[in-house]
């Protein structure tokens, strides 16, 4: 085969790929594949993005403590010392992380209480287990806006807050445990 030949072959191949992607996501079809976007996009991003819409819609939605096997079930934060938190947490972090679940915006929040965010709020979550690599799951541990404003948003985005909602700005806080998460992959965010 001519070396000037391949590019040919790859394109088509990208093309069968593509074809057969759009006749696999016929059942669930929507505005979104049809986005303007995707015909300004390079063949190869194209398919990327229609097999990333593809796992979305095949995937399974359970609790993120069925992500797991066997099932991650934690014991209560009161039945455990301050110690037995930290190295629980650490644990837990690291697994949620093996499966591309991500924690951010955890630093105003002690180990106790990200520990019962974790029990109370992620692991009976409900989601899709979306497994392509480089794809996480971002779990953003604040209740509200004013935890957002107070604690994680800068000069510019509090200033845009305030003027698209005509209200008063909480203060600035500055975080009491700062964490070093594992986080998303390179190139990623």
């Amino acid at each position: 085969m001519s070396e000037t030949s391949r590019p040919t072959i790859d394109k088509v191949d990208l093309m069968i790929a593509n074809a057969r992607l759009r006749d696999e996501l016929e059942p669930y079809r929507d505005d979104s594949i049809e986005a303007q976007t995707t015909r300004r996009m390079p063949l190869h991003k194209e398919n990327e993005y229609l097999e990333s819409i593809l796992a979305w819609e095949r995937a399974p939605a359970l609790p993120i403590a069925q992500w797991f096997e066997p099932e991650l079930r934690l014991p209560a934060a009161d039945s455990l010392s301050d110690q037995e938190v930290a190295e629980t947490l650490d644990r837990v972090i690291a697994e949620l992380y093996s499966k591309n679940i991500v924690l951010s915006f955890t630093d105003h929040l002690s180990n106790r209480e990200l520990y019962q965010v974790i029990v109370r709020d992620i692991l009976p979550s409900c989601e899709k287990k979306v497994d392509m690599p480089g794809k996480v799951l971002e779990w953003r541990c604040i209740e509200d806006d004013e935890i957002w404003l107070s604690y994680y948003a800068d000069a510019v985005e509090r200033r845009r807050y305030q003027e698209e909602f005509q209200t008063k700005l909480p203060p600035v806080r500055v975080t009491r445990f700062p964490r070093r998460l594992p986080g998303f992959p390179k190139g990623d965010r």
